[in-house]
């Protein structure tokens, strides 16, 4: 009797959601860890890549807010502040301009933009999908990622299967990243690797390696290109370690001087009053770069290095523990009921485009919800998506439509 009643709640619960849509039980498992599991190993580690390992296993999931937490916290940021003459000063030699506007202006004049990114942020990688389309356009057809893995078969991931799966890559696990990835294909990009194959090489050696894959790559392939980098790969100069960053490689062996972008310095914090000063006194309500007077923009310089043009990050405000810029470029806000799901709290939302398996794929949007008076609020396209939610036990699966 006790079996028959938990296949007719089974049921009723099936019959009272089908109205929404049907939901239907599935076997699934996945790698993205609960926001407990994160806290436990986190607790149960002593080292000082704790917080790296967290902040990139709470980006992976699309927890943007907890990924600067504790990435922060790992760096002890303190509050810095300039004075009102320093404010002044700066808003009245720079003009503030939108990012995407002049990058595209500026991509005319380059034949391979060099972009950067900090590993735990998600809206570096959201940011530099909103270029592509613009970009194509311009003639830009090569996108070269330091995240992705040899080991997927990258023919498949650019002519048959078209999108990105686990193994494609660690970064590229995150929703943003695997976005990022589709974005390009659809477009009509080739996605290429450029990591060294030398596990064993040093930085001196790795950055070398980096942009002798490049060159090979720009060698046999047309167009103009991409290239989506960690931190200082994407600066040009001498280096402080390296004598010369991968952007100043490939400028030496390539000839070709590209146009370097950094996200990181000027990119929010997990509290406003830990951001960059300079940040903090020209308060962008969007991505913007500084141009002056002469119409010269500002960059930004390391001693002997430099990067052509630092991006300035607005501050996210949240909706539900969601990032505001989650629901911009193209993507809607995408309430999905979770009322009468026989699952138990904490549940992981995921969603995956409709023909994408999803015992292998990364998912479009994953978010977690911890208690029945939570919303889950997902941030998709136009389209037709397959939405699993689990507790990681039980498991079920709705189609969902986006008009």
């Amino acid at each position: 009797m006790k079996s028959l009643s938990k296949i007719l709640s089974l049921l009723l619960s099936i019959l009272i959601f089908s109205c929404k849509g049907y939901l239907e039980p599935i076997e699934y498992s996945t790698t993205y860890k609960f926001n407990s599991a994160i806290e436990a190993d986190f607790k149960n580690d002593s080292t000082q890549r704790k917080y790296q390992i967290a902040a990139s296993e709470y980006a992976l999931k699309g927890d943007y807010r907890n990924a600067l937490k504790y990435w922060d916290a790992g760096w002890n940021s303190k509050e810095t502040n300039w004075k009102q003459k320093q404010i002044d000063s700066i808003n009245k030699v720079y003009t503030k301009i939108d990012a995407i506007e002049y990058i595209i202006n500026e991509s005319e004049k380059h034949e391979i933009i060099i972009i950067n990114e900090a590993h735990h942020n998600s809206y570096h990688r959201f940011f530099t999908k909103s270029l592509l389309k613009k970009l194509y356009d311009k003639g830009y057809r090569n996108l070269g990622l330091e995240a992705l893995f040899y080991t997927d078969n990258l023919d498949s991931l650019n002519h048959i299967r078209k999108y990105p799966i686990q193994k494609t890559g660690y970064y590229t696990a995150d929703p943003q990243f695997g976005n990022l990835i589709r974005e390009a294909i659809h477009l009509g990009f080739y996605v290429f690797p450029y990591e060294t194959e030398n596990e064993g090489s040093d930085g001196y050696q790795r950055e070398i390696d980096q942009a002798k894959n490049i060159q090979a790559y720009l060698n046999r392939n047309k167009g103009k290109t991409i290239i989506h980098c960690g931190y200082d790969h994407a600066m040009e100069g001498k280096h402080s370690s390296w004598e010369k960053a991968m952007a100043e490689r490939v400028k030496e062996y390539t000839q070709k001087d590209p146009l370097t972008i950094n996200q990181t310095v000027f990119s929010e914090k997990s509290d406003n009053k830990f951001n960059h000063p300079m940040l903090k006194a020209i308060q962008p309500e969007k991505a913007v770069v500084l141009i002056d007077s002469l119409e010269k923009s500002y960059s930004l310089k390391r001693n002997e290095s430099y990067f052509d043009l630092p991006i300035f990050q607005k501050n996210t405000y949240y909706e539900n523990n969601r990032p505001d810029w989650l629901f911009t470029n193209g993507n809607k806000k995408v309430e999905i009921p979770l009322d009468n799901i026989n699952a138990k709290y904490p549940i992981m939302i995921l969603a995956y485009h409709h023909d994408e398996n999803i015992k292998e794929a990364i998912p479009v949007d994953i978010t977690e919800v911890q208690n029945n008076n939570e919303k889950c609020i997902l941030g998709l396209e136009k389209g037709k998506y397959k939405i699993v939610i689990t507790d990681g036990t039980k498991s079920f699966l709705l189609t969902k439509k986006v008009n």
